[in-house]
């Protein structure tokens, strides 16, 4: 039976952590019981003895190793990691380490002022048995922020800025000399300058003001700012784009390929302005086609190292929020001088391609050009086109859908997954307020586009990688990963529910039972919910210079060359491609696997910030329509309650937990729903419900429901009664945590108030 507790103040567990603490900060020393002993300065026979248990048991969980009987050492695999923070809910955190399979728990009291996404040193504790790992951040490598968007109260004597991230549990006191003028309620960004050990809040400044809450402009420039995105460009940059001259000199069109005489035209979104990529289509003796893609040649106006390259690298690519575009390049680039407009030529880099009848490729040719761009379509417009037959370029744009069509077709043979998903658009005014919901679906026209895309991206990094020179270059190509499996068997349990199931025997069966239930779910009520968790099964895709291909796609090769405009990686492409096609050498792969890093990086805080944007349109377009009810799927459960997906508009709101009054739930994991400990009344994902809108939260971009009507079986409503005597409290218990944080704030405030 283990000992809890032994004489003075030596117990198992603090010795435990003693000991580990001795080994780790000596990993070449070796040590028996005695000379450990005699460290702690501890004489009493009894804890020696225990001393030597615990020895033994590090050993065995692999902390220690036994050098010759009784003389133990670190092992060099144990003891401190490096890791990314992971936070929890409740304020105690996971850390995330590429050195360990397991991620290593660390409670609040341990965790150093570490914040979400920070990259720590952990020292691991000795693992007991049947335990988790635990352990305890010693330093903070390296903050993932340091700049948070939040409110401002401002008192007498000293301001706060109360974060609206959630991931970011403490205020941060503001001096009234670094206020930047703020005031009260406004919302701002804040930069943590110190953040002393013993001071529980940070110490901060305010670097911009934003304005005041529920305005429009402030909204978006808050939810960039959250993200760390930026809304606007220097001076200097803005000057930079400036001093850059669109004129063609006559060498440059001596160097290039002329297709300015080739019919060429663009497709894009009626409210794009950055045109940076075009089709050009000609007949050859023969009967074969010649499709040119032709995509804007922005490195040859933005050189390495300047400033605007500088600015480019550093945002990642362009920003699609709810309501506009926050462009990776300044508008004289990304609207005019490389912009693909008609009637004025430009500078193009492209991948021109000789077809048969059946989009096979007999011949390509990747190099530099000018054209001249005849037509603007919109996507509306080509598919207007497409869908009569009638039309300017009618001939050309069906002949090239034709050929786009039959490279669809051959991709999901090959094992490409369909994830063309329904997105959802809002009607806007000229306030910026929603005004209506609408969807928009991919068409044949926005398909003949992405086949052609796609063609480029794929011949171009097989150009590299197998037919430009016999030993490999370094190059940036977009991989995608197989499906985690774990998530993937979740995945599989959930489409039970609907009836649904994929065959996940091989990755060509699983594309094609993906594929037919991707088509099968197609206008029912469960699309969006089903096509969102297909999603999540799937691993992201990212940039990287060590090719595994795209799962997705089902290609072995693939890279983005296509949209330099607004993709930095698309820019990389662009110069590795002219090097090795002058057979320059290969570039250093650490270098560019850097790049891709950051990029992927940028990529997804980009996608994030317009989530959040059409989630703040959601609640803001909800916000009068408080009272209504509407048919919902519950489209996600988690410990705190309901998320449901309103199958009207798409929208998404929460049921608390703490709304769920007849009953106290209890959160089933592994299965998705929440379990009523009493009546045992289930609410799980995929259920259809009815709720109604009891709040619209637009600080918190939140809209709070309630069920009206939900799943109930004869046995929960039976027992309902029964179980009206102790389940409130418990229930309200769990809610006070979350009610709880203002409180603790002004409490941390308080003793940081005095500290100062």
């Amino acid at each position: 039976m283990e000992r809890k507790k032994e004489k003075g103040n030596f117990t198992r567990e603090s010795l435990t952590n003693q000991l580990s603490g001795i080994f780790s900060n000596n990993p070449d020393k070796s040590y028996n019981y005695k000379q450990l002993a005699g460290r702690l300065g501890i004489k009493d026979s009894s804890i020696k003895k225990l001393i030597n248990e615990v020895l033994y048991e590090l050993k065995e969980n692999e902390f220690l190793e036994e050098l010759h009987r009784g003389k133990f050492r670190f092992r060099s695999k144990g003891g401190y990691i490096i890791g990314k923070v992971d936070l929890t809910a409740y304020g105690s955190a996971y850390i995330v380490s590429d050195n360990l399979e397991e991620d290593v728990f660390v409670s609040q009291a341990n965790l150093k002022h570490a914040l979400q996404g920070d990259r720590v040193k952990v020292f691991l504790f000795a693992r007991r048995k049947a335990r988790r790992l635990e352990g305890e951040i010693i330093e903070i490598i390296e903050r993932a922020r340091t700049k948070f968007v939040g409110i401002v109260e401002v008192s007498k004597n000293f301001a706060f800025l109360v974060p609206e991230n959630r991931l970011m549990p403490y205020d941060i006191f503001i001096s009234k000399d670094k206020l930047k003028g703020a005031k009260t309620g406004q919302k701002a960004v804040a930069r943590i300058v110190d953040w002393p050990d013993k001071v529980k809040n940070p110490f901060g400044e305010i670097v911009d003001v934003l304005g005041m809450p529920g305005e429009h402009e402030v909204e978006m420039h808050a939810i960039l700012a959250e993200f760390e995105l930026p809304y606007k460009f220097t001076d200097e940059v803005n000057e930079a784009a400036g001093k850059i001259m669109d004129q063609i000199s006559k060498e440059e069109y001596k160097q290039r390929k002329d297709f300015r005489k080739t019919l060429t035209f663009t497709i894009d979104p009626e409210d794009s302005k950055d045109f940076d990529d075009a089709l050009s289509l000609r007949k050859l003796t023969g009967g074969n086609w010649e499709v040119g893609i032709h995509i804007a040649d922005v490195t040859h106006y933005v050189k390495p190292r300047t400033l605007l390259d500088k600015e480019a690298r550093e945002r990642g690519t362009s920003v699609y929020l709810v309501d506009r575009v926050v462009p990776m390049l300044p508008e004289k680039l990304s609207n005019k001088i490389c912009s693909l407009r008609p009637d004025e030529e430009k500078l193009c880099f492209s991948a021109v391609f000789e077809l048969d009848k059946d989009a096979n490729v007999k011949n390509e040719w990747i190099g530099k050009t000018v054209i001249r761009s005849k037509r603007r379509f919109t996507y509306e417009e080509a598919q207007q086109v497409i869908e009569t037959g009638k039309g300017e370029m009618s001939d050309e744009l069906l002949k090239l859908n034709e050929l786009a069509q039959i490279l669809r077709r051959r991709r999901y043979e090959k094992g490409s997954l369909d994830f063309d998903r329904v997105e959802v658009k809002f009607n806007i005014d000229e306030k910026g307020t929603p005004i209506g919901v609408f969807f928009k679906e991919q068409k044949e026209s926005n398909q003949l586009i992405e086949e052609f895309m796609l063609l480029a991206n794929r011949r171009v990094a097989e150009f590299i990688s197998k037919r430009l020179g016999k030993k490999p270059k370094t190059f940036v190509y977009r991989i995608h990963d197989k499906p985690n499996q774990e998530k993937l068997e979740s995945f599989l349990k959930i489409l039970k529910r609907f009836g649904y199931k994929i065959d996940t025997s091989s990755q060509k069966k699983l594309s094609r039972s993906m594929n037919h239930l991707l088509k099968t779910v197609q206008g029912k009520r469960e699309q969006n919910l089903v096509e969102t968790l297909a999603l999540r099964s799937m691993a992201k895709a990212v940039y990287s210079t060590r090719n595994i291909g795209h799962y997705g796609l089902a290609f072995g090769y693939y890279t983005h060359f296509t949209s330099p405009i607004r993709r930095y990686p698309d820019m990389i492409v662009h110069r590795l491609l002219e090097a090795y096609m002058k057979n320059l050498p290969s570039k250093s792969e650490d270098k560019y696997e850097k790049l891709c890093r950051h990029s992927s990086e940028m990529e997804r805080k980009a996608v994030d910030a317009e989530r959040a944007s059409i989630k703040y349109k959601q609640v803001e377009f909800l916000k009068d329509k408080i009272g209504e009810e509407f048919e919902g799927i519950i489209s996600g459960v988690v410990d705190w309650g309901l998320y449901i997906e309103i199958v009207e508009n798409k929208c998404e709101g929460l049921v608390s937990i703490r709304e769920l009054d007849d009953d106290y739930y209890e959160f089933d994991e592994e299965n998705y729903r929440l379990i009523g400990r009493h009546s045992r009344n289930q609410y799980q994902l995929g259920d259809t419900v009815k709720v109604e809108v009891v709040r619209a939260n637009l600080a918190r971009k939140q809209l709070d429901l309630k069920l009206v009507k939900g799943r109930r079986s004869k046995k929960a409503e039976g027992g309902r009664r029964k179980a009206e005597g102790g389940r409130h409290k418990t229930q309200d218990t769990r809610c006070k945590e979350e009610e709880g944080r203002g409180r603790r704030r002004k409490d941390t405030r308080r003793k940081t108030q005095g500290k100062k």
